[in-house]
């Protein structure tokens, strides 16, 4: 007769051999140390003369029966191929079960086909990670952070798991040690980070703001919500150039909000778009973020931006370390 578990029995814990891109090193050193359980590999990243990929992955034989992660950062199209070589090649080595982390889905905000002709990376690049080979566990397991529109999800075939998590405890956990934490207001830059985000936020008012055109020019206006005297904090998935960001920091400031920051997952910031919200470029106090809290997603501009103000990086080490045991 099978005995069950005693009651409170901790469950144990998978040990994970995890392999990381280069980029990610120092994100994989976090994740490494806040788990027993994981335990990092690597991997040879060298190039032919000709450029091609020359890759190899160390003690290969070692991990057959074993637990193994990547943790990937397609930050562009040229490091991209090399990484699914690995990630096509891992789950080969008779390994137990194979996870892909993929903190950032980086063509996330290319998935409308508007007009014939128009190509919807973010389906491509779904299909292409839909067919990851099984290991000997099973399908695939994908873990992926704030994806850019929720019908995304729905890309990815059924041989491969995808799994989505998202920053928003990391921001929550911020928000509570602040000073003026009984002082918040969340508002959204428009109705897609409202939808994707506020179960999450539900216990805080809002605001809920859009893009009105006027002639030839979108204006950000005030949809619903009250900023004034509040800590306004907006939240979203992602930022690129920052244009919405700072012409609603504008809009809620004339409306009386006390002070306004930023949240967001994933800082992509191509063309140092970041240098505009840097404090020491701001026009004066009034034009200021008070905070601009990011995450680890996008390592190129965490590298480039470090802790400098209003820039404050809450790591994902944590939670994918969680995801990682799920």
């Amino acid at each position: 007769m099978e005995v069950a578990p005693a009651a409170g029995k901790q469950k144990t814990k998978k040990h994970i051999h995890l392999f990381y891109c280069s980029e990610c090193e120092e994100l994989a050193l976090k994740i490494a140390a806040s788990s027993d359980a994981i335990e990092l590999q690597s991997i040879n990243w060298r190039s032919f003369d000709d450029g091609f990929p020359n890759l190899f992955i160390n003690k290969a034989h070692d991990i057959r029966g074993q637990h193994v992660a990547f943790l990937a950062s397609f930050s562009s199209p040229a490091v991209i191929f090399e990484q699914i070589s690995v990630i096509f090649a891992l789950p080969k080595l008779f390994i137990a079960s194979f996870t892909l982390v993929l903190p950032f889905f980086p063509t996330g905000s290319f998935e409308r086909v508007e007009e014939e002709g128009d190509v919807a990376t973010a389906f491509t690049l779904a299909r292409i990670l839909s067919m990851v080979p099984k290991s000997r566990g099973g399908p695939t397991s994908v873990v992926i952070y704030d994806i850019h529109a929720l019908q995304e999800r729905f890309y990815f075939g059924d041989d491969v798991l995808p799994c989505f998590e998202t920053g928003i405890p990391l921001l929550l956990q911020r928000l509570r040690q602040l000073p003026d934490a009984d002082n918040i207001t969340i508002a959204f830059p428009d109705d897609g980070a409202w939808k994707r985000f506020h179960k999450l936020l539900q216990h805080f008012p809002m605001i809920v703001c859009n893009k009105v055109r006027e002639g030839d020019k979108r204006i950000v206006r005030i949809k619903e919500g009250n900023p004034e005297g509040r800590h306004v904090v907006i939240v979203d998935d992602l930022v690129q150039s920052g244009g919405t960001l700072r012409e609603c920091q504008k809009v809620l400031a004339s409306h009386g909000a006390a002070k306004v920051s930023a949240y967001v997952t994933h800082a992509v910031f191509p063309k140092q778009s970041y240098e505009r919200f840097m404090t020491s470029n701001s026009a004066g106090p009034g034009d200021q973020f008070a905070y601009f809290w990011i995450t680890d997603s996008c390592p190129h501009t965490v590298k480039a931006i470090g802790q400098r103000p209003p820039f404050e990086v809450l790591s994902l080490a944590g939670s994918i370390a969680d995801a990682l045991q799920i």
